[in-house]
């Protein structure tokens, strides 16, 4: 089970947009990345084809996961992930600065 997920709210804790905050896009477990919208923004140099224009692009590059933290659900400051078995058995994820737990 992974500490953060695609769709989740994460603050940014080092780099050039350091304390932004942004929502997970996709995961790439394999390279250890994640693409977080809004982050880490680059520009990139694109070539027409049939569907986009030519021109300079800004879009998101994929940034490292140990450079970001899950944002507390409570107050949305950066928090460590613990987790914890409720009583039906269901493994869950818990924010460790407020005790609230993270997914439904």
């Amino acid at each position: 089970m992974q500490k953060i997920r695609k769709g989740d709210q994460v603050v940014v804790l080092a780099g050039k947009d350091k304390g932004r905050t942004g929502e997970v896009v996709q995961m790439m477990p394999k390279e250890g990345r994640a693409l977080v919208r809004g982050v880490n923004m680059v520009r990139r140099h694109q070539r027409q084809t049939a569907s986009a224009e030519a021109g300079i692009v800004t879009k998101e590059a994929p940034i490292q996961v140990s450079n970001l933290a899950l944002a507390d659900p409570k107050d949305g400051k950066a928090t460590r992930v613990g987790f914890k078995t409720t009583d039906d058995g269901r493994k869950v994820r818990v924010a460790k600065r407020s005790g609230e737990v993270i997914d439904g």
